[in-house]
């Protein structure tokens, strides 16, 4: 009896030894190392110079901005999702359209912004053209402006997934519920608030913690293609500020330190999400 309770975690064991030998053990080996100190030991010394460090400081507060494109990339891609399910002609035409970025490799998408995007790009060529020179701006050059212009790249790289995630929740809505409900007289707008959206709120969490660990841990390579962390140190994250600890400026316990702060914000903030998630969600 005690081993046929056992039999499934001896068929997990080899799945769960490669996850730990993959995963745990260089974790756990960066916790370690985030503790180093340089002449032997350990201490918080790593972890002091971090919150001494202006460009640290400044990154974080760079990923607190980004988690504005949160709310922005859950309400777009549910409005457009539900826009697809209402049957409109062409709809696996826009379905491609919207999903064709998510796709597409991180350095094509990059690459192609950093053009459009340029004092001289495309976007600017045609504001111009227009007459409307006055919102020709240097989007990825000016300080001001270059991390929110990354932000819409990011968004709307993105944005796909969760158009196509929410459309596909949408198709397994029981028809029934909603033709009752339309016999009942709900407008379209009590439709979807009353009926639809309730039904759709594990997966609303989902994206939102999903989309949560991208704009904090996910978005390196596309800040380092496009912006290379500048212009100065103006999108400069906390992932783009591990890489040049530990490549550039050869300070990989700094880097450890930085990786394990990043850990543990992430994952405080994902258990706090879950835990207010019902009352957020309650969609009432």
């Amino acid at each position: 009896m005690t081993l046929r309770r056992h039999n499934p975690l001896l068929y997990l064991a080899p799945a769960l030894a490669l996850i730990a030998a993959v995963y745990a053990y260089p974790l756990l080996r960066v916790i370690i190392q985030g503790f180093s100190a340089s002449g032997g030991g350990y201490s918080l010394e790593n972890y002091r110079l971090l919150f001494l460090d202006p460009v640290f400081v400044q990154a974080v507060k760079h990923n607190l901005f980004l988690m504005l494109g949160i709310p922005v990339s859950l309400v777009l891609a549910l409005v457009l999702a539900i826009f697809l399910f209402e049957r409109i002609k062409g709809a696996w035409l826009y379905r491609f359209a919207l999903f064709l970025p998510f796709t597409l490799p991180i350095p094509v998408i990059g690459i192609t912004l950093s053009y459009f995007l340029q004092l001289n790009g495309v976007l600017n060529t045609l504001l111009r053209d227009m007459g409307l020179g006055f919102a020709a701006l240097d989007w990825l050059g000016d300080p001001s402006i270059a991390l929110p212009s990354v932000l819409m790249a990011i968004t709307w790289r993105y944005l796909g997934f969760g158009v196509l995630l929410f459309f596909a929740r949408l198709m397994t809505i029981d028809r029934e519920l909603i033709e009752a409900a339309r016999v009942d007289g709900a407008t379209r707008l009590q439709l979807y608030r009353y009926v639809v959206l309730p039904q759709m709120r594990g997966v609303i969490n989902f994206y939102i913690v999903l989309t949560f660990i991208n704009m904090l841990s996910w978005v390196f390579a596309v800040i380092f293609v496009m912006t290379g962390g500048g212009p100065g140190q103006a999108t400069v994250v906390s992932e783009y500020y591990i890489y040049q600890m530990a490549v550039p400026n050869n300070l990989p316990n700094l880097a450890a330190a930085a990786a394990t702060l990043l850990l543990g914000g992430t994952a405080v903030v994902i258990t706090i999400w879950f835990t207010i998630s019902r009352e957020v969600l309650s969609l009432r």
